[in-house]
């Protein structure tokens, strides 16, 4: 199996509906038979924070959204100290289902200051690789088949998106079109981390 003494965080962003979760299981299974130790997470992480966040703030109480942007980077914090920074001492390749640029495109989509935003996410670990699915939101809603969350509405939506867009001109996030075939995203995506695993000598 293969490792690297500092490991590699890869993250996956993108509204809702488009295609995270599903893309995330696709990588860690192509990454693990290529022989890489794979340590799959998302957030909310399964803190009990992350716990409180999926149980009350996204099903059943829409709160202001800074005390969510507070929420969130409090889960984070402890997302980093039990499961993410192990990994990656490990020389894993953690692949992480959302991450703080969620909190920059969705409670900046809510108004909140992005330089804010930033502050109280100072602590977190700057990805080797973060990856934005692009899709329409009414696409992406449209692929929900579960109940959807406080925070999946049409019209936040199309701001989280526009958030997400500045975070990929400014460099920040790599663009992969998601409105496409399954198996094309996947392979868009895998081409980007093997890319940036061979910059990295992995």
């Amino acid at each position: 199996m293969r490792s690297h003494p500092r490991g590699i965080l890869i993250v996956l962003e993108g509204g809702d509906g488009a295609g995270k979760t599903a893309q995330a299981r696709i990588l860690r299974s192509s990454l693990e038979t290529k022989g890489y130790k794979v340590h799959p997470t998302a957030e909310p992480s399964r803190t009990a924070v992350g716990r409180l966040i999926r149980r009350n703030l996204l099903q059943t109480e829409k709160m202001l959204p800074e005390v969510e942007a507070l929420l969130f980077a409090a889960d984070r914090f402890l997302h980093l100290q039990s499961e993410i920074r192990p990994a990656l001492a490990a020389g894993k390749v953690v692949v992480c289902d959302r991450y703080m640029y969620a909190s920059f495109a969705y409670q900046g989509a809510q108004g909140v200051n992005l330089n804010w935003l930033r502050e109280i996410n100072r602590f977190a670990e700057k990805p080797d690789l973060a990856i934005y699915l692009d899709v329409p939101p009414e696409m992406g809603l449209k692929r929900i088949r579960r109940k959807k969350s406080l925070l999946e509405k049409l019209q936040l939506q199309r701001q989280v998106r526009e958030e997400y867009l500045k975070l990929v001109r400014a460099g920040e996030l790599v663009l992969v079109d998601s409105n496409q075939p399954i198996e094309r995203v996947s392979e868009a995506i895998l081409a980007l981390v093997e890319r940036r695993l061979r910059e990295l000598r992995v």
